[in-house]
């Protein structure tokens, strides 16, 4: 097996990122039993980084295929913005809205919920922390770097972007996640029940 190259992800990947979305969706592990739509977690946190105009991606590819992705966006709220008005409307139709009340121990009614009423980041946030970054890796390219790779050119991406402050969630229960992202930089931003948001600054220094 080759040691993944990292790439500039486009349109022809998308296949592989909802895969990747789907098989690493339940903290890290597989969560294709959970959905009734394969392609339903990737369309909330994949697709629209790689089809709408303010998303970016990178993608990890041997010679087995793309084995890993980061995608985000330098300005949050702008493409919190793009997303309403050019994404979520055409996933509403198809994905009949659950209701504040469903159940929360329903995954596809979480992800539904998700597109009806998209979770908007708070402005004190975004003030420091502008940007924001999803990141999957299959297990056979763990542990290899690969990770730590895709998050410096998405970081170096922001930072052409003109943003030095960058933020994601993961799960609390994700603890492998968040101790490689403590590794990479990454400090508590927010801290629930559920999910911990995590942060990331950078100087032009820090660049060299």
């Amino acid at each position: 097996m080759s040691t993944p190259e990292i790439r500039r992800a486009t349109a022809d990947d998308l296949d592989d990122l909802f895969s990747i979305c789907l098989q690493t969706g339940a903290s890290g592990e597989d969560a294709t039993e959970f959905y009734d739509d394969p392609k339903l977690p990737g369309n909330i946190y994949a697709a629209p980084y790689i089809v709408l105009r303010l998303g970016l991606g990178f993608v990890a590819v041997d010679s087995e295929g793309v084995v890993g992705y980061v995608v985000g966006t330098p300005f949050t709220r702008s493409f919190e913005k793009e997303c309403e008005e050019d994404w979520w409307p055409a996933l509403r139709v198809v994905n009949p809205d659950p209701g504040l009340d469903h159940d929360r121990t329903d995954w596809n009614a979480r992800m539904r919920s998700l597109i009806h009423r998209p979770v908007r980041t708070p402005g004190d946030l975004l003030s420091d922390f502008p940007a924001h970054l999803h990141i999957n890796l299959l297990p056979r390219a763990q542990g290899q770097g690969v990770g730590k790779e895709l998050i410096g050119m998405m970081l170096g991406a922001f930072h052409v972007a003109g943003v030095n402050g960058a933020h994601l969630g993961v799960s609390s229960g994700n603890t492998r996640a968040i101790s490689f992202y403590r590794r990479v930089g990454f400090r508590t931003l927010v801290e629930g029940d559920e999910a911990l948001i995590l942060g990331v600054q950078w100087t032009e220094e820090m660049e060299e």
